[in-house]
């Protein structure tokens, strides 16, 4: 089974660098060859706009997370190589 994120892309925090991390996580996806685990994608506001920029994977809300932190998690997710 898939492992499902989701990056919201309303315009708060898309403005505060979900842009930068939307790029980030698909180039992780890319380079650890992720690509058939993974099913990313962008959904509307969540409406919890003071705590984003926010992403969820299988259903866990992560907030604050920007292009500084975005790794870090994915790597928790995933593994170091």
């Amino acid at each position: 089974m898939k492992k499902e994120i989701v990056i919201c892309l309303g315009s708060s925090c898309f403005s505060r660098g979900n842009k930068q991390t939307v790029q980030l996580i698909k180039d992780y996806i890319k380079a650890h060859q992720l690509e058939d685990k993974v099913f990313f994608h962008g959904n509307h506001c969540y409406e919890n706009c003071e705590n984003g920029p926010i992403i969820t994977v299988d259903g866990k809300e992560y907030q604050n997370v920007s292009p500084e932190n975005v790794i870090y998690l994915l790597e928790n997710l995933f593994g170091k190589d």
